[in-house]
């Protein structure tokens, strides 16, 4: 049994959560549903970031203390995650007692070890990035002015001046550059891990690793009156999940096996930063960082400031949980960015899922119950039907293998899409009942096994409804689906029995009208 360890990013707390942020936890959760399926042991960590100037003034400005704010913000994730089926393992917060253990004793290591030392700091600083900046990082002022703006968030940063404790980021260039080259795949796409080499190979500075001026944050051991800068309290989440602070056993069961997925404006952070730390703590780094790009509206990057942001909620109302996850997993490609249309969603979910899945399930139904007495005869082990299944399942697992949650998808509607016009080919209803029609109906109803299975890590609902209609329950009317079937192998041409009661029921995508 392999192990499979997936985490999203941590989520500020200082603002509800958009379609953005569902978007890397809907493909977390798919992939960590896939991984399952094929057996693998399976950990998936999602959670919030909850210190820091950044959420400090978002409180503020909301007239809460930091602590309520974080936990009424961190509620708000929990609940929009509930409704999208997210089945996370564990949902961190980082204002919890075991994350701020392990940050003390992950960052005290690399202090023993000599890569952190006192320092003064006077330069940019960007409040939302939670990140410093040079001058030749940052766009030019506006109107003439003299604060330069965050090239990320469009806003002037701030200048900054204060004794801080600084690790020693520029002795780690080669080092990280013999691990990229000894872990070609580390980062993906290549595109992003080029970029990460790229910042790497164009010089390293020492970076400042705890904030004087700020209090809301975990308190640095060995400096009073300071506390560590939030992206090195968040990045250590990630071993916090699997018990570095006090388990060693079961954080070397699951370390370094591990596929961080993240947006590539925090890529440098990731792919820079969090690898240099764990070597200069004497442990390794994840097996392997996978960036994508942003998801647009109207081609801007959805923010507070230019208002267009959508939250999950406001979706799934129109198109279902289903819906929803299929929209993201199958039209935005994991690596690029990706532009988001309410109207593009609508076309989506009528042709796939209303016109292709919902009616080839209705109509083999429908059929079954007119010409075989409502019972689901066997599939033809000799039907056209069966090397595309064979092809399309081996392809559809090598995708989400690749997470590329958009090609799996393809590939299995490919399926759906031959089989309709194998339906339309034979026209079963148009036939006199007979072993003609039962292979016809027969192989449909295998393919509705097939694909049932296939797309079990992107549509949670309909796929367990569908598994009873075609009569797969168990004995107690329960699904066993997916849980109990193993991937690949069970997908073989084949595996349905015939001689079960098929039953049509309600739409399973009522179309909607754009």
């Amino acid at each position: 049994m392999s192990r499979y360890y997936v985490t999203t990013p941590i989520y500020y707390v200082n603002d509800a959560p958009h379609i953005g942020h569902a978007y890397t936890t809907v493909t977390a959760d798919a992939l960590a549903r896939w991984h399952r399926l094929i057996g693998d042991d399976v950990f998936f960590l999602t959670g919030t970031d909850e210190h820091g100037q950044k959420v400090a003034r978002a409180a503020e400005a909301a007239g809460r203390a930091p602590a309520k704010h974080a936990e009424l913000n961190a509620q708000r994730y929990r609940d929009a995650w509930d409704q999208l089926g997210i089945g996370f393992d564990d949902f961190i917060r980082t204002t919890e007692p075991r994350q701020i253990e392990a940050v003390q004793k992950f960052m005290g290591r690399i202090y023993d070890n000599g890569h952190i030392y006192s320092g003064t700091y006077e330069g940019w600083y960007c409040v939302p990035c939670e990140a410093y900046y040079t001058d030749d990082e940052l766009d030019p002022a506006l109107d003439g002015g003299d604060t330069p703006l965050c090239t990320i968030h469009r806003k002037p940063v701030e200048w900054l001046a204060e004794e801080n404790w600084f690790f020693r980021l520029s002795a780690f260039t080669q080092p990280l550059l013999d691990w990229y080259e000894a872990n070609p795949n580390a980062v993906q796409p290549d595109g992003k891990r080029n970029e990460a080499l790229g910042l790497i190979r164009g010089g390293l500075r020492d970076i400042s690793v705890s904030r004087s001026a700020v209090e809301w944050g975990i308190p640095v051991p060995w400096a009073e009156g300071h506390v560590f800068y939030v992206w090195y309290d968040a990045l250590i989440n990630y071993v916090t999940a699997i018990g570095y602070h006090d388990d060693r056993e079961r954080f070397d069961t699951w370390w370094p096996a591990v596929h961080h997925l993240l947006a590539k404006d925090i890529l440098r952070f990731h792919c820079v930063y969090w690898p240099a730390m764990l070597l200069a703590a004497g442990e390794a780094p994840p097996r392997q960082f996978n960036v994508h790009g942003y998801l647009l509206v109207g081609g801007e990057k959805m923010s507070k400031t230019s208002l267009n942001q959508i939250t999950p909620a406001e979706l799934v109302e129109d198109f279902g949980v289903d819906g929803f996850r299929y929209q993201f997993l199958r039209d935005q490609p994991f690596g690029p960015d990706g532009d988001f249309s309410y109207e593009g969603m609508v076309t989506r979910y009528n042709t796939d899922l209303a016109n292709n899945l919902g009616n080839l399930a209705a109509r083999v139904a429908t059929v079954v119950a007119k010409k075989c007495d409502g019972v689901g005869p066997a599939p033809d082990p000799d039907s056209v039907l069966a090397p595309l299944a064979a092809d399309v399942v081996a392809e559809a697992s090598a995708a989400w293998a690749d997470t590329s949650p958009p090609r799996a998808l393809e590939a299995t509607w490919r399926l759906i899409r031959e089989t309709n016009a194998h339906l339309e080919n034979h026209e079963p209803w148009k036939a006199e009942p007979g072993p003609e029609v039962d292979r016809v109906l027969g192989d449909a109803l295998e393919v509705l096994r097939i694909v049932t299975v296939l797309a079990s890590p992107a549509l949670l609902e309909s796929t367990t409804e569908l598994w009873r209609r075609i009569g797969l329950a168990d004995a107690d009317g329960q699904p066993d689906l997916p849980t109990d079937v193993a991937v690949p192998g069970a997908l073989a041409w084949g595996g349905y029995p015939g001689g079960l009661p098929v039953e049509k029921g309600s739409p399973l995508f009522p179309r909607i009208k754009a």
